[in-house]
């Protein structure tokens, strides 16, 4: 045991990658960590990460094995879900109701430019 040693990327499928890119960038403060063309795929490999490190997400081109418009997993943390709730609707990113539960941390969901759902959960 011990051969994984960390979560480096997350793939999601977007319809349209400088789309998506200016999502990520612009609405969620990514930065653009590599942009490398793919042909044998038709895209590019595109990943988008936090500044300071973490994982980091791959967008990918459209593929016929994975949906573009699903719900991720991807939880994203926040120091301030209600304040980042706010900042985030104001931008006209689409969200759900931000919600707490008894025990557990405020969190939503926003969804990109394709409807691919992401959480932001205050840590």
């Amino acid at each position: 045991m011990g051969y994984i040693t960390a979560v480096r990327i997350v793939a999601i499928q977007v319809s349209d990658q400088d789309r998506a890119l200016d999502f990520y960038q612009h609405k969620l403060g990514f930065e653009k960590l590599m942009d490398a063309p793919l042909p044998e795929t038709g895209g590019r490999w595109l990943v988008v990460g936090l500044p300071g490190g973490g994982a980091s997400i791959a967008l990918l081109a459209p593929s016929e094995d994975a949906a573009v418009g699903v719900d991720t997993g991807i939880r994203l943390g926040t120091g301030d879900a209600a304040e980042a709730h706010r900042a985030l609707a104001d931008q006209g990113v689409e969200t759900s109701e931000l919600i707490s539960w008894p025990g557990v941390p405020p969190m939503f969901t926003i969804q990109d430019q394709d409807g691919n759902r992401l959480y932001l959960v205050q840590e």
